[in-house]
């Protein structure tokens, strides 16, 4: 999970630094609403709809885009601690523009369809955090194995090559975890600012995603990496023992959160360099 005691302590320091500026802001409609990112090139025509998934806990309100015409992979986004909202839409109609299937989620859909926090990336943490909690391993696994079935059944998506999942702050675990709960579906993980990837738990999620057959890409913040600077050097060693590729790096300059647009310490540059490895990333393990 992100680590939210000191993220506010994060954003007014990387700010106050020149790191991040608040001048997208102005384009904003309202609170959560993203500014618009960046176009994609030779962007395919999308059909979006909003779509209920049944899983063993109930009815999960999700996000779904995909290319209006043929096949693509499928991907399973795992939203940050501020759930799904305008920005994750934005960002999976975006990779749906670029060739892929794609699922966004509420993850708190058991306690609260979306939006979950009520104004987005600036909703104060101590509103979302019971959200976060209410949330474990076993939630994880089998929220995974729903998503990945639903998907699956899905008319666009690509039955013959395997899938992707991607997490944001606490939903890094979880895609981590998606990767061991589906292990022969899923070809592909990425983490971005993922909190909570390495503990020492026998049950850690860097333990469990070992056990994948994934490739991987884990984009660490400048701060989080501040904090644990031995997580980097664990992933690296476990995923090499285990023999599975993993691109792992510390965005310079980055701050927790940096890579939704409605956050508030979002850099576009760290933000669209994380983007451009992951449509990397997806185009060598999903082909």
């Amino acid at each position: 999970m992100c680590d939210q005691d000191h993220f506010e302590d994060d954003r007014r320091e990387y700010e106050a630094r020149g790191l991040v500026t608040r001048k997208q802001f102005g384009m904003m409609l309202g609170a959560g609403v993203a500014m618009m990112l960046p176009r994609v090139a030779n962007a395919v025509a999308v059909t979006e709809t909003e779509v209920t998934v049944t899983t063993p806990d109930g009815s999960a309100d999700c996000y779904f885009v995909h290319p209006s015409r043929g096949t693509a992979p499928g991907v399973l986004v795992w939203p940050d601690i501020f759930g799904l909202r305008p920005a994750f839409r934005q960002m999976g109609k975006r990779l749906a523009e670029s060739g892929y299937s794609v699922l966004v989620v509420n993850p708190f859909y058991r306690t609260k369809k979306a939006p979950t926090a009520d104004a987005g990336a600036a909703t104060p943490l101590q509103q979302v955090m019971p959200l976060a909690r209410s949330l474990n391993e076993t939630t994880q696994m089998t929220d995974a194995k729903a998503f990945i079935s639903w998907l699956d059944q899905q008319s666009s998506v690509a039955k013959n090559r395997k899938m992707g999942t991607q997490g944001y702050c606490m939903g890094g675990p979880f895609a981590f975890r998606t990767a061991a709960a589906v292990p022969d579906r899923v070809g592909a993980v990425a983490t971005f600012h993922g909190g909570g990837l390495v503990t020492d738990a026998p049950n850690s999620p860097h333990l469990q995603a070992a056990k994948s057959k994934a490739q991987f890409l884990i984009a660490i913040a400048a701060n989080d990496d501040a904090r644990s600077p031995n997580d980097k050097n664990v992933l690296k060693d476990t995923f090499a023992a285990a023999n599975l590729p993993a691109e792992i790096e510390v965005y310079a300059g980055a701050a927790h959160g940096w890579c939704p647009p409605d956050s508030t310490v979002y850099n576009e540059p760290q933000a669209e360099k994380a983007w451009s490895r992951l449509l990397v990333l997806y185009g060598k393990a999903l082909a």
